[in-house]
């Protein structure tokens, strides 16, 4: 893996683009680890960073006052996660017209985990939006936003196969999507194989990798075994002794986002999401092995349909 010389060259010659995932804090102390993350990333330039809603809208708001705090305070582009899940359209539209009053002019768009937990039954409410296409389609009616949706490399756990996937992706570009930001997915063979999928399918909006810098293996494998996600084998012998070990742990963590998103941008891959948990040491690591630094000068936006190709396509 050619780290050093990506951190030594090739990552300014072909500029990788980054941004950042947060949570709305539950306490004061997540509060200020929350800031310091927000601070530290922010002098990375990242094209922009998103701030997530809790399932049936738990977190409304919090997730309301994360995003205006990070619009009023620092120079950040903020998109604003948004679901349906256990809302009727009325709910759902209340709070697009809040977010767009406010100044949003970015949105994170997901369908959203089943209110009983990842891994179980969705059933859509009669009365709500059925779906990650259907709210795409109603943002839109609001304002020409700049909205993300979310894709599956190795397929949402209740598809019944990657068509049904790519169809219901295609829905969500054919109704105004940017881009599409997928589940973690730590074997690259698998998201070449997924984006050439994609691409055959006539889908051309840029497919950003959502990258997980592993903070606890044990709760990532334990989460991903829900989501439909897959764990190599090498990733297990990677962390396997290492529960009681943090120091450790977290090197190594770095190590493997690191080499996932180095192999990427090998094969021609310039935009990836990081999944930050408010923690900012991981991806401020990974980024500097990757030659990305405060200094360098910012980062361009991801851009359009060409974006996110396979060094062979």
């Amino acid at each position: 893996m050619a780290l050093f010389a990506l951190s030594r060259g090739v990552a300014r010659s072909h500029p990788v683009n980054v941004s950042f995932e947060f949570f709305p804090p539950v306490s004061e102390k997540a509060e200020a680890s929350l800031w310091d993350a927000v601070t530290r990333l922010e002098r990375l330039a990242p094209a922009f960073v998103s701030v997530t809603y809790g399932a049936s809208g738990s977190t409304r708001e919090r997730t309301l006052r994360t995003v205006k705090r990070i619009m009023d305070n620092t120079s950040l582009n903020v998109a604003a996660h948004l679901t349906c899940v256990g809302a009727s359209r009325e709910e759902v539209d209340a709070v697009i017209g809040e977010l767009n009053a406010a100044g949003v002019r970015r949105f994170v768009a997901l369908r959203g985990d089943p209110e009983e937990g990842v891994g179980q039954k969705y059933q859509p409410r009669a009365d709500g939006y059925a779906n990650g296409a259907e709210l795409v389609a109603g943002l839109k009616t609001f304002g020409d936003f700049d909205i993300s949706v979310s894709a599956y490399p190795e397929k949402h756990p209740e598809s019944p196969d990657f068509q049904t996937d790519l169809d219901m992706l295609k829905r969500k570009v054919d109704n105004g999507a940017s881009r599409a930001i997928t589940q973690f997915c730590f074997d690259n063979d698998v998201f070449e194989a997924y984006l050439e999928r994609v691409r055959k399918a006539g889908i051309y909006i840029p497919i950003v990798p959502g990258i997980l810098p592993i903070h606890h293996f044990g709760k990532v494998a334990s989460f991903a075994g829900r989501c439909g996600a897959s764990i190599p084998d090498w990733l297990h012998e990677r962390f396997d002794g290492l529960d009681e070990d943090p120091e450790t742990r977290q090197l190594v963590s770095s190590a493997v986002a690191a080499e996932q998103v180095a192999d990427l941008v090998q094969r021609g891959i310039t935009d990836f999401h990081f999944y930050t948990m408010n923690r900012a040491e991981l991806p401020l690591a990974v980024c500097r092995l990757l030659g990305i630094h405060e200094d360098r000068g910012g980062i361009q936006e991801a851009s359009g349909a060409g974006g996110n190709e396979p060094a062979a396509a």
